[in-house]
């Protein structure tokens, strides 16, 4: 039970901070430079959140497989491959990497 309040809490906060974009503006649209910059904040987070991930606490956990992997994987998707392909060519890469290399 302990779990499920703050799970409970956190999704409210989401739907209270999704509906009120709506309701302040109404059927007002959102000046083009704003729809840009609240377009580009999921990838920016996920960068982020990748970066912090491979790089482990206080970057002592930061592994240079992981990194090319994920580096070929974004290369991939920046040239058009689905992203099933783009995921399935950074496992590759990181595989090959570390039975060579490692």
């Amino acid at each position: 039970m302990r779990l499920w309040l703050p799970v409970v809490a956190v999704t409210v906060a989401t739907w209270m901070m999704k509906g009120s974009g709506p309701l302040a503006l109404g059927d007002r649209q959102l000046p083009p430079t704003a729809v840009k910059v609240s377009a580009l904040m999921a990838p920016v987070l996920l960068a982020g959140l990748i970066t912090v991930d491979l790089g482990g606490a206080r970057w002592t956990d930061l592994n240079w497989q992981q990194v090319v992997g994920v580096g070929v994987a974004g290369v991939a998707r920046t040239l058009k491959a689905p992203m099933l392909l783009a995921v399935v060519f950074g496992i590759a890469s990181t595989a090959l990497i570390r039975l060579f290399l490692a």
